[in-house]
């Protein structure tokens, strides 16, 4: 996750000595009275469908990087949170989970590019996704099956955590970074900041896994979250 959930990551670890369930709730909303966007080019590669099993229609010596087939569409513009998922994501704030419609052995990942929007309707957004369906039904909101997400920032400068929290106009100003940060990104949970470009990608049938409705959904799961 890029924007809005790579900050909220990073505020909430620079709290590491409040409880856990505190400092991710003061990150959250922390970052959604200083929502702002980032301005950045999104390029993506449509995934490829397929009638049959993955072992019919892909060649594991395929060399991924230089498929001269390879037909990216790419956007620029302000986004508040971009996310790539290859697998549902499932919590209790999301029993559905965060990209509902990925299958963990499709061959692809879902990107969800949340573009420039008032503060109360991307809340509108978030908390959609406490119900079974609706959180993609806004026009500020695009989804793509796809197999590779390249995400390149305007300014490869960075993000700083002091910079964010001035006062300016949130609705169509993007963060302005300071020199010498990075931009945070919440990689499976996990804070990493990234100063250049990231390319993600799917690669397909690197390993065999053994289970039985890994991907299905609990639907009885309530919450009661923003």
């Amino acid at each position: 996750m890029f924007g809005f959930g790579g900050r909220s990551l990073a505020r909430a670890e620079k709290k590491r000595w409040m409880p856990s369930s505190r400092r991710r709730e003061y990150a959250l909303l922390k970052t959604l009275a200083r929502l702002k966007p980032e301005e950045c080019q999104l390029s993506f590669l449509p995934a490829k469908k397929s009638t049959g099993s993955l072992s019919e229609h892909l060649d594991t010596d395929q060399d991924l990087d230089q498929d001269p087939e390879e037909t990216w569409t790419t956007n620029q513009g302000l986004y508040l949170n971009i996310s790539i998922m290859s697998i549902p994501c499932l919590s209790p704030h999301a029993p559905r989970g965060l990209a509902p419609n990925t299958s963990l052995a499709n061959g692809s990942a879902t990107l969800t590019a949340v573009g420039n929007t008032s503060r109360s309707e991307f809340v509108k957004h978030l908390k959609r996704y406490n119900s079974s369906s609706g959180q993609f039904s806004f026009s500020f909101v695009e989804t793509h099956d796809v197999s590779a997400v390249r995400v390149r920032p305007r300014s490869l400068i960075g993000w700083s955590e002091e910079e964010s929290e001035e006062e300016v106009d949130s609705k169509t100003t993007p963060i302005i970074q300071s020199e010498g940060a990075a931009f945070p990104w919440n990689i499976d949970g996990e804070l990493v900041e990234i100063a250049n470009e990231v390319l993600i990608r799917v690669h397909p049938r690197l390993i065999t896994l053994y289970g039985d409705e890994v991907d299905e959904a609990d639907t009885t799961v309530t919450c009661s979250c923003i």
